[in-house]
């Protein structure tokens, strides 16, 4: 009785080490062939999905959130100092 469930889970463990190993074999794959996109391209760069990189968006005046926010946030030379309250 013993034997057989050690069996059991010697056997269980061979496939999931099989399944395990078929996994990242997939993976591998996978990471290989978007690789060697990027390298046979002309430039050989991943391609730029930011906001500011897409020339449709300049055009309409779309920008990117972070870069609007770093704008608003730099001190403007032109700007009227504010009296304080009394």
């Amino acid at each position: 009785m013993i034997t057989n469930t050690l069996f059991n889970r010697k056997e269980t463990f061979t496939k999931m080490i099989k399944v395990f190993l078929l996994t990242t074999l997939i993976v591998a794959i996978c990471m290989v062939l978007m690789a060697i996109t990027i390298l046979i391209k002309k430039n050989g760069r991943f391609p730029n999905t930011h906001v500011g990189g897409n020339k449709e968006m300049r055009k309409r005046g779309i920008r990117c959130v972070e870069t609007q926010d770093k704008e608003a946030r730099r001190d403007n030379p032109n700007a009227i100092p504010e009296r304080e309250r009394k």
